[in-house]
Order: C-alpha cells, then structure tokens, then sequence
C-alpha cells in the first residue's frame, strides 16, 4: 500500500463489485475511501464531510449521477465546489455533454482499470503521478 495521501474520495455506485474495485485501487494508492450506494445516499454524506473528489456513476437507483451532480453544484462553495469524475458505460458525446451540465469535471468509460483511476484521483486532486 503506498503512503496515505491525506486525501478523501466518495466513490457512489449501486453496484457492490465496482465500489469495491475502485476502494482497492484507491487505497492501494493512499488514499481514504468512503461509499455511497446512490445519489440520496452520495448528497447526505456531502454534506456532513468533506471530500477531495466524488467519483461517481450515471446509472443508480433513488438518484441517478447527474441529479446528485445537479444537486451538489447547487449546495455552498465548499461542497459545491468538490471535484467530481463520472463513470459510467454510455459513451455516447451525448452524455458527454449532459455530464459536463450537470457539473462533472472528469468522464471516463467503464471498464476502468485501477491503475487508470488511481492515477486520474491523483491528478486530480493536484497530487503528483
């Protein structure tokens, strides 16, 4: 496992085998990971801690990706403000665009390997490769 990064990733998806996925290839790179199974579960975490980056699906149920987007873009500067990478199957330059409206700043296509994702949280999160 590298050395802890001090950063915090909130990875929501309705599917246990990609959370899981994406929390070992984020730990294994340092950092802290937290889950959400949707969007109202995703919003309620939002708002009582804080986050370096969201990661998070199009496709869920209660809350799809892009109104929780939609949602956290709306809330205070600080969360408002969190960095937010969507993953998801479609790829599509439609949804492209309609990520990009709901607020994402990053889109990549499932299937994502860790190493992949590891490297864009870090980027992300102004860290070096």
């Amino acid at each position: 496992m590298a050395e802890a990064t001090g950063k915090r990733i909130l990875v929501v998806d309705d599917a246990s085998l990609v959370r899981r996925f994406y929390r070992d290839a984020l730990e294994r790179a340092g950092f802290e990971v937290d889950e959400a199974l949707n969007g109202v579960e995703a919003l309620e975490k939002v708002l009582g801690e804080s986050y370096d980056l969201v990661i998070v699906d199009v496709n869920m149920p209660q809350m799809d990706g892009f109104t929780f987007l939609e949602t956290l873009r709306c809330q205070d500067d600080d969360v408002a403000s969190t960095p937010a990478l969507v993953t998801s199957t479609e790829c599509a330059p439609e949804d492209f665009a309609a990520a990009r409206n709901a607020g994402a700043n990053f889109y990549i296509v499932k299937p994502v390997k860790g190493e992949t994702l590891a490297a864009l949280a870090r980027l992300i999160c102004g860290m070096p490769p």
